[in-house]
């Protein structure tokens, strides 16, 4: 995902986003943690783009209280 994509949506959208990638996190440590995991680096791609989400709503967020 990419940080342009984000700054195009609202912070609602950026949110809901980011709660589906908190449930694929979820998922994803689950399987490796019974050893499954086929895409290993899906994990730490999924990470970022958490932190992604966050920096452009807290990025929004200053943005409107000035």
């Amino acid at each position: 995902m990419k940080a342009n994509e984000l700054r195009n949506m609202t912070v609602d959208e950026i949110r809901l986003k980011m709660e589906g990638l908190k449930k694929e996190l979820y998922g994803l440590r689950s399987e490796a943690k019974a050893g499954r995991v086929e895409k290993p680096h899906k994990i730490s791609e999924t990470r970022r783009d958490i932190a992604k989400c966050e920096t452009i709503i807290r990025e929004k967020a200053n943005a409107n209280t000035k």
